[in-house]
Parts: C-alpha cells; sequence; structure tokens
C-alpha cells in the first residue's frame, strides 16, 4: 500500500535526557512524555564502580555531563534533563547549580536536574517536611538527606535498602514496604529517590493508601522538563501531575459520573490497601 500521501512522520518535540550507564528504566521515561514528544536518551560512559558516592561523583562531572550535551544537541531537545538523584545532589544545592551551568553551556539551552526537579516539584506541593525511601546504602542516603536540609526541606522518615547493584530489579512490594516505615511521622509527601528505582505504577496505589502525594525521581524528571516546554506529563492519578488526585483520593468518588437511577449509598466504601503481593 503507499503510504506517501500521509506525508510522513508529524514533527516530534524533543527532550533529551542524560543517564547513567547503568540506567535501566528507559520504557519508564516513556510512560510520561506525550505522544507528540520524543526522548532522546545518552548514557555516561561505564566506570566499574558500585553505586556509592563516589559514583555519584563519577558520574556527574562537568566534563562528563559536556560530551553527553554535546552529543544530543544533534538532534536538537528543547531541554536536556541529567535523570540521576545522587549525581544531582552529592555535591549539595551549589554542586546542584554547577552543573546546570555546565550542560547550559555545552548545549545552549535550558537544563535541569533530577535533585533540582525535586526541588520544584515540593514546593509544587507546598511540602516542607518529607519522608523519603531509597534503594542505597547509608551514606548516599544521608547524602541525599543533607542536600534536602540545605534547600530547606525537613526529612521526618526514611526508609533505604543499602543496595549497591542492580537497583532496577527491586520490586515494588519492597517500595510500598519501604513507604510504610518511612511515613510514620506523618510528612507533607513521600519521596522514592533513585532514577533507577521502578515506581510508575505503584504512585497511585500509595497515594491512595498512605493519603498524601507520592513522587519519584523519574517522574519529577519528566514533569520538570515537560513544564519548560509547555507540556503535561502523563500520569493518572498522580498528585503531582493530576488536579483531582492532589485534593485526595475522596475527591476521585467525588467527581466519577453517576451510577444513574437508584438507592443512594450510605458511605463510599474506601480504596482498597495495596497487596503485599503485588510486584
Amino acid at each position: 500500500m503507499d503510504v506517501s500521501f500521509l506525508g510522513g512522520p508529524l514533527p516530534q518535540r524533543g527532550i533529551g535526557v542524560v543517564a547513567p550507564f547503568d540506567f535501566a528504566l528507559d520504557r519508564e521515561l516513556w510512560r510520561w512524555v506525550p505522544d507528540d514528544v520524543s526522548l532522546h536518551l545518552t548514557r555516561t560512559p561505564f566506570v566499574p564502580v558500585e553505586v556509592s558516592l563516589d559514583l555519584a561523583r563519577l558520574v556527574s562531572e562537568h566534563e562528563t555531563l559536556h560530551e553527553a550535551v554535546l552529543a544530543l544537541t544533534a538532534v536538537h531537545p528543547e531541554v536536556v534533563a541529567y535523570a540521576c538523584t545522587s549525581g544531582s545532589f552529592v555535591s549539595g544545592v551549589a554542586g546542584e547549580r554547577a552543573m546546570i551551568a555546565a550542560m547550559q553551556q555545552a548545549g545552549e539551552l535550558p537544563a535541569l536536574t533530577t535533585s533540582g526537579a525535586l526541588l520544584a516539584a515540593l514546593d509544587e506541593l507546598g511540602a516542607r517536611r518529607i519522608a523519603v525511601v531509597t534503594p542505597y546504602t547509608k551514606s548516599v542516603t544521608d547524602a541525599l538527606e543533607t542536600y534536602l536540609l540545605e534547600a530547606g526541606v525537613q526529612v521526618c522518615g526514611r526508609s533505604y535498602l543499602g543496595l549497591t547493584r542492580e537497583i532496577w530489579r527491586v520490586p515494588y512490594r519492597d517500595v510500598v514496604d519501604m513507604a510504610r516505615e518511612a511515613v510514620r511521622d506523618a510528612p507533607d509527601a513521600l519521596f522514592i529517590s533513585c532514577t533507577n528505582l521502578p515506581t510508575y505504577d505503584v504512585i497511585p496505589q500509595l497515594e491512595a493508601e498512605l493519603r498524601m502525594p507520592v513522587i519519584s525521581a523519574n517522574q519529577v524528571t519528566m514533569w520538570s522538563a515537560l513544564r519548560s516546554m509547555g507540556k503535561d506529563a502523563v500520569g493518572p492519578y498522580q498528585a503531582l501531575l493530576d488536579p483531582v488526585a492532589r485534593r485526595g483520593p475522596a475527591a476521585l468518588a467525588a467527581e466519577a459520573p453517576p451510577l444513574g437511577p437508584g438507592p443512594v449509598p450510605m458511605a463510599a466504601e474506601a480504596p482498597p490497601a495495596v497487596p503485599e503481593e503485588e510486584g
């Protein structure tokens, strides 16, 4: 069949993404992206170091960022995002700002990092006391807390796995267990750290159970990059992205279409808890 009359593919707006060499969740990033936007990913060079503060420093060196961003400029993205939480908080707030400056200088276009996007998302939600969940070791988790405190955000609960490799293999049930442990002191929001930790499907379930906004590293990265282009991230029932979800799970039932004629129920049923065995 001759399809030449279609005129070729529609123009695509683009986001350039710099990710660490061990990043394994390309598909997860795409789930937040609308159809008329493309992601263009490049990796930092491989270094034989386990997930640690040393690795975070290595994958965020300015020379490494310069080369990666320069390569991405070949496809003319509108913004470049550095998708690594630890790599962008390891040197504190000043270090994160220096990374953005280095990326902007290399590509002459807007740039952002995951940790900077996290602070923007917390401002958007009005959250100043948060709980954090990480797959990291204690030292890397401590560095995240130090970064947040420097930015004026209090960490009132945390849980971590102590992993140094293959973080992308962590199942959702482990994320749920950590979340339940971390939020005991009633924070304003929960942050799930690490761009190599799967989170897309678990966010709305945790928000329904915990009754608070739940944000993750990949989510805030894509939200911030798309917002800089005047676009909305795709994420049904995620409080950062969905105004209805932000008002709370009860609002979802209130805005549902009427069921039609019949008796009015005395009370709406509470949403089911997240099953322990979900993966």
